[in-house]
């Protein structure tokens, strides 16, 4: 069976060339050609045509087929690719005062169900490979000068974990695209084990949590993980993942009219993370006709942006980026897959 060079470590892929018989420089010069996104053997020069072919026999290369790359007004740009086996994924890159960063997808659809997402309407279909993860962003730099990267794209990270880790240790090799973690985020909805499991790890990354609701009775509602993992028990692994780490956690708070966004909500959320190395990123909820919620008003969001603020809690609005090419995430896939209807 031929072996995916683009999911192996750097050590794992050292093995490889070693098992094969290869000069140990090899693998340093294939690892760099996977980090650029070369779409075939063919393309790395500074190899001789014998062992490209010789490549070929024994492994391949993740490749992603662009299906559509569409252009906001306001710059973003969102990927449609089609993976080997036809399913498909989302890429979106956002340009910053600081750069482009691109957000990756980390699974094949979603098994979570978050209320308000498009991500999790067919569910999960399967993991992607850490290849197949790194060849997001690969093919994103080789257009777009990549500065950052944050997997928040369609899937639950931490469902992926495994491959999380893989992708990670790829992405950050000196011999790759040599990117800190720093400049890395990875976000979960509150999978406390792995959230536990990362923090004695005690990487570089921006871990960012997708918490929505400051209270049971509220994230019961929208998010199905909540009853597996309670608030208290989330709160509970991130003020450990902040200990652990020394990195402050960016909690994630999507605004749904009617739903999370009244000033008690507010004030609940202050008293919850109160004290914590933390920022929380307010988030006017994407309208998606199959779950039918709206965004909180302007007049409502800075309520609870003030209501935050004046209690010491560090807070952002995230302004609102390619709604015009349906960037949020799941749309584009579930538009495509559902046969272009609007949603």
């Amino acid at each position: 069976m031929k072996i995916d060079l683009s999911s192996l470590n750097f050590n794992e892929l050292k093995e490889f060339v070693s098992e094969n018989g290869l000069p140990a420089y090899r693998s340093e010069q294939i690892f760099r050609w996977i980090a650029r996104g070369v779409s075939s053997f063919d393309e790395m020069t500074d190899i001789s045509k014998s062992l490209r072919e010789t490549l070929s026999e024994k492994s391949y290369l993740t490749v992603l087929q662009t299906e559509k790359k569409l252009v906001s007004s306001d710059g973003t740009v969102k990927y449609l690719f089609t993976l080997a086996d036809g399913e498909h994924i989302e890429t979106v890159v956002m340009n910053y005062e600081h750069g482009n960063s691109v957000c990756i997808s980390s699974q094949v659809g979603c098994r979570m169900n978050c209320a308000f997402c498009a991500s999790s309407l067919k569910g999960l279909k399967r993991n992607l490979t850490a290849g197949e993860m790194l060849a997001q962003v690969a093919t994103v730099n080789r257009e777009y000068s990549v500065s950052s990267v944050v997997v928040m794209g369609i899937g639950e990270p931490m469902d992926n974990y495994d491959n999380i880790l893989v992708f990670l240790d790829n992405i950050s090799n000196p011999k790759g695209l040599a990117m800190s973690l720093r400049h890395v985020s990875v976000s979960t909805c509150g999978v406390v084990p792995k959230i536990n499991e990362l923090a004695k790890k005690k990487l570089q990354l921006t871990l960012s949590v997708s918490l929505h609701a400051p209270d049971n009775e509220t994230r019961n509602k929208i998010m199905p993980v909540n009853r597996k993992w309670n608030i208290e028990t989330l709160i509970e692994a991130c003020r450990n993942y902040t200990e652990e780490t020394k990195r402050r956690i960016s909690f994630e708070y999507t605004l749904i009219k009617d739903v999370n966004d009244s000033v008690n909500h507010a004030e609940t959320l202050a008293n919850l993370l109160r004290g914590m190395l933390a920022h929380v990123n307010l988030i006017p909820v994407n309208y998606v006709m199959e779950r039918g919620f709206y965004p909180s008003s302007p007049e409502n969001i800075r309520r609870f942006f003030d209501t935050l603020k004046s209690r010491g809690i560090n807070v952002t609005v995230r302004r609102t980026l390619g709604s015009d090419i349906n960037a949020a995430c799941g749309q584009l896939r579930h538009k495509t897959e559902s046969g272009g209807k609007n949603i």
